[in-house]
């Protein structure tokens, strides 16, 4: 599964990726392995996310959120409802 995800800053920032590995991602931004913006804005939380079949399709995705303003973007997260840790986040 290729997944969508923002994750939100110990500064309010939202930051926007995509991976294969979405609980071990989250993982490596609190570690401070993630995204250069991520690392001095550490710890973050995952508050959103989308699953895909394909790379390609997470890719596409991802840039059409990156495009999205600041407001867009909460609205997704304000939407959003983590469906029952289908990824393992919560162990």
């Amino acid at each position: 599964m290729n997944y969508v995800y923002l994750v939100r800053c110990i500064d309010g920032s939202l930051y926007c990726g995509w991976t294969k590995e979405l609980k071990e991602r989250v993982k490596a931004h609190n570690q401070g392995k993630g995204a250069k913006y991520t690392r001095s804005r550490r710890p973050v939380e995952l508050v959103y996310y989308e699953e895909f079949s394909t790379k390609m399709e997470a890719m596409s995705r991802e840039y059409a959120i990156k495009q999205m303003n600041r407001k867009e973007k909460l609205k997704l997260v304000e939407g959003f409802q983590k469906p029952n840790d289908p990824v393992g986040l919560e162990q």
